[in-house]
């Protein structure tokens, strides 16, 4: 019950925050390892979240984990959505989902255990990727209810104008953090959109 009414019951990723205004937080992230699927929502029924039941199956929320040792991994929360980087230019933050029929990435950040890409077990499913994230700050806004596409986008807008007036500098694109299940209540719903900064 507690899901519905947005009870976050694991684990969280732990930052710092470097400062913070009525607007938005400025927040250190540590280094990661996500497991992250890419693919074409046209593909997969039009469906934004498709990757969300692989990389469950992954973990192994629907049963058996879908890994070569087919070890559990906990949940763990946000989900991360966004669109992979252009083949020029290095993966080193999460940006959002697009619309359809662009590629879409989504990405489960794994409990901190997991300290290197190598101590995660290998996938089953070869669209699933194990990587290491480096540590990256953030400006962060948190807003509740449903992320859809123009109350994200707004979002965007609005961080990117209040990093421009505070003379901040983005270092790449946004990221959709949703920490809720679908069923939760939108007004309980947490959901960020975080921007890279220098």
């Amino acid at each position: 019950m507690g899901m519905v009414f947005g009870k976050i019951r694991v684990e969280t990723p732990k930052y710092d925050v470097v400062s913070s205004n009525n607007d938005y937080e400025i927040r250190q992230y540590p280094p990661a390892v996500v497991a992250e699927i890419t693919y074409d929502p046209a593909q997969l029924k039009n469906d934004k979240d498709a990757g969300f039941p692989i990389l469950a199956g992954y973990i192994g929320v629907f049963g058996k984990a879908q890994n070569t040792k087919a070890e559990s991994i906990a949940m763990t929360t946000p989900v991360i959505t966004k669109a992979p980087p252009s083949e020029n230019i290095a993966m080193t933050a999460p940006v959002v989902t697009k619309s359809g029929g662009e590629m879409v990435t989504m990405g489960f950040i794994l409990p901190s255990t997991y300290v290197k890409a190598e101590d995660a077990p290998r996938p089953v499913d070869e669209r699933v990727v194990i990587r290491e994230e480096e540590g990256k700050k953030y400006a962060v806004v948190t807003f509740s209810g449903v992320a859809g596409e123009k109350v994200v986008a707004e979002k965007v807008k609005k961080l990117n104008e209040f990093l421009e007036r505070d003379g901040c500098k983005a270092a790449g694109d946004f990221v959709l953090a949703r920490y809720n299940p679908p069923w939760t209540l939108p007004p309980f719903r947490k959901n960020e959109v975080r921007i890279p900064v220098e």
